[in-house]
């Protein structure tokens, strides 16, 4: 069944894509809640004049988009979790922990439009923010123990000097 979206749905398209869907998810959730009408000849007629009409809009939005994702450009977040012995979390980091940390540094983003999978143990991930319909950008995020902030820094810095300290000895012998 085609459908027109009258909104966003992460996952399935944005506003106005004209999508193919099952019978069910159409009828019974799509176009009952307004998220979507059927693609009929005249419904594309009518969204085809419509995009004519807001070109300039939609070229606005864009632009504005770009330039909340160009704030993101080059930040990574680094979130503090409790972990146990194993390195797996007591809970996960989503989406939600995502949009707080980043709301922490200033940049206010919908949780809804972050899109990844549930953190649950320690490391580097990846976490995508979906602005607009070609504006997407990829977030580092880092997981790190509460306990223990950021330790592979702390072990860079003692590695080199033990080097040498070994190196130091073998000559004195």
């Amino acid at each position: 069944m085609e459908i027109i979206l009258k909104e966003d749905i992460i996952g399935l398209g944005y506003k106005n894509d004209i999508v193919n869907v099952k019978n069910g998810y159409g009828r019974n959730y799509l176009i009952p809640t307004g998220k979507g009408v059927i693609a009929s000849p005249s419904a594309k007629k009518q969204l085809a004049e419509d995009l004519r009409q807001q070109a300039a809009k939609i070229a606005a939005k864009k632009a504005e988009a770009e330039k909340r994702a160009a704030q993101l450009e080059g930040v990574e977040l680094v979130i503090a979790a409790k972990v146990s012995a194993t390195g797996v979390t007591y809970g996960s980091v989503n989406a939600a922990t995502v949009a707080e940390e980043l709301a922490k540094k200033g940049i206010e983003v919908d949780r809804k439009i972050i899109t990844m999978r549930d953190i649950k143990k320690v490391g580097t991930f990846e976490a995508t923010i979906h602005f607009f319909k070609e504006v997407e950008t990829k977030l580092p995020v880092t997981v790190v123990a509460e306990n223990q902030p950021e330790p592979k820094a702390e072990e860079v810095a003692e590695a080199p000097a033990t080097e040498e300290v070994a190196t130091e000895e073998a000559a004195a012998e």
